[in-house]
């Protein structure tokens, strides 16, 4: 896997809106804080063409227009691309994104959390090129960095070793209070099941919702991932709008596409829509009746997803997971 070099104050960051622009409240008060904090960590800024449109087809701006800007952000000085938010339609862009043409670049960091594991996937199985799924520019409006953000730039940055966090909580926005922030008010618990001892690979995954929409496709490189990496994946999963059973069919689904035939585990967020149990089958059957037959480790409801907070992932990075005093444990191995 090809690595960027890691970020330091004085690099550039360019920001990107492959799907949503930040147009309304509270993204757009977010965003214009984000962009001041940046500056007063030491980094300079790019705004991309996009990010303050909302003229496409539920995105930023038309496909085409949305993938040239990727195109432009990886061509340029900066040394972070970082995309503004999350949305619904950004696989519409892979038809246009000339991965090639992305390989013949330096190696730049690409970060996007929800809709961007479109092109965050994708850089790592048709590009062989590390990226973050991590916080959006948008998120980064606390004076003091919440957990999430704060863990995204110390790995971009090049700490190796991270840990889950205290508790979680059920994110709501406020477009009258655009600089509210979540409480961390839930019980944490993650759920083990044949998990013994701690396991390596490579880690590979994102948001199931877009993940499903790209299996099958021409942009589905996984089959060449898994032979590429014999040390095996270790797959961290994640949903927003998908039900318990939803989820089951989509395991289902990456299972007989032969996604899971390299797997050492698996790491499962919690499912933003999937919490409650839908006809009696909850997310955590759903998980076991499927990935269980696999005979691999499976670690549920760690910090990852969007019921904040979520650490970031460095996907195609190789790492140690451990879980550890009820707690999930990454260790990078560079």
């Amino acid at each position: 896997m090809r690595k960027p070099p890691y970020l330091v104050p004085g690099d550039t960051i360019y920001l990107v809106a492959p799907s949503f622009g930040c147009t309304i409240e509270p993204y757009l008060t977010r965003l214009k804080t984000s962009i001041a904090n940046f500056k007063k960590k030491g980094f300079k800024v790019i705004e991309g063409p996009n990010i303050w449109r909302n003229d496409g087809v539920v995105a930023s701006a038309p496909a085409e227009e949305r993938a040239e800007e990727i195109h432009q952000a990886f061509e340029s000085e900066a040394k972070l691309i970082i995309a503004v938010g999350g949305g619904e339609l950004m696989n519409e862009i892979l038809p246009y994104i000339d991965f090639e043409r992305i390989k013949a670049c330096e190696p730049k960091w690409f970060m996007g959390f929800s809709d961007p594991t479109n092109l965050v996937f994708t850089l790592a199985t048709n590009a062989d090129l590390v990226s973050v799924y991590g916080p959006g520019a948008a998120a980064y409006f606390q004076k003091k960095w919440r957990y999430s953000e704060e863990d995204a730039f110390k790995l971009l940055m090049g700490e190796t070793h991270f840990e889950g966090y205290p508790k979680w909580s059920i994110s709501k926005t406020s477009p009258a209070h655009p600089l509210w922030s979540y409480r961390m008010s839930q019980e944490k618990k993650i759920v083990p099941h044949g998990y013994e001892k701690p396991f390596e690979g490579t880690l590979l995954g994102g948001c199931m919702d877009c993940l499903l929409a790209i299996c099958g496709t021409k942009f589905d490189k996984v089959k060449e991932f898994n032979a590429k990496h014999p040390e095996g994946v270790i797959w961290y999963l994640e949903t927003c709008d998908l039900n318990p059973l939803a989820i089951r069919r989509g395991y289902f689904q990456l299972k007989e596409a032969g996604w899971f035939d390299n797997a050492k585990g698996f790491l499962l967020g919690r499912a933003k829509s999937g919490m409650e149990e839908a006809l009696g089958l909850d997310r955590f059957e759903a998980a076991i009746g499927i990935l269980g037959e696999l005979g691999k480790p499976i670690l549920m409801d760690v910090d990852i997803g969007h019921l904040a907070p979520s650490m970031p992932i460095k996907n195609g990075a190789y790492a140690k997971v451990s879980f550890t005093g009820g707690n999930l444990v990454i260790d990078y191995k560079e």
